[in-house]
């Protein structure tokens, strides 16, 4: 692995879904979600103190669901019960700040059907650091879409779970995406102690 260096200035740090209603969800792997939850706060902290510009991305649906995906599946999102109204709302251990990036997508990724991609390279970033729940769906998702979009990709493997599939995407996709590192690591490369 080759040291990780990151231009504050060209970097963004894109929390995936890192909101209370997937905050509490049972059956994260390796990692809880409250752990990944403490880390990307962390990130997102180190980030905004040096520089990089913070994206916090959620999912949600309008309140009649007409715009939810309805393709056919064999193993559709079947929730045990209704969603909480603040299902989809940030977690307050993010500490939204003036000057974030918020986006609200409807699917796994967060570049199809948003502007994320015209946020980040009006604000010339070339390299984005991801974090999140889940591993294997939205921020695999969105890591396949940076990186067929040209960004450099990094991405910290201990601010991210899973429900089952964490540890092929660590091992087997995200190498080919981009680089893998520990959140000290980022912080580091960002600068930070």
């Amino acid at each position: 692995m080759s040291e990780l260096k990151l231009d504050p200035s060209t970097t963004a740090i894109v929390a995936i879904d890192l909101q209370k209603g997937i905050v509490a969800m049972p059956g994260s792997s390796p990692y809880t979600p409250q752990e990944v939850l403490a880390r990307a706060a962390q990130l997102l902290d180190a980030g905004r103190a040096a520089g990089a510009q913070v994206v916090l991305v959620r999912v949600g649906r309008s309140a009649d669901g007409r715009d939810a995906l309805r393709a056919p599946v064999d193993e559709g999102w079947r929730p045990s019960a209704p969603p909480s109204p603040d299902w989809s709302e940030l977690h307050p251990d993010l500490k939204p700040q003036e000057g974030d990036v918020l986006i609200l997508k409807r699917q796994w990724g967060a570049f199809y059907g948003t502007d994320l991609d015209l946020q980040l390279r009006r604000r010339g970033i070339k390299t984005v650091v991801l974090c999140g729940i889940a591993t294997e769906f939205g921020v695999e998702s969105t890591a396949r879409a940076a990186h067929e979009h040209g960004y450099a990709v990094v991405l910290a493997e201990d601010a991210m779970t899973g429900r089952n599939g964490h540890q092929n995407s660590v091992k087997n996709i995200f190498p080919r995406l981009g680089r893998v590192r520990s959140t000290a690591e980022i912080i580091q490369a960002l600068g930070g102690a």
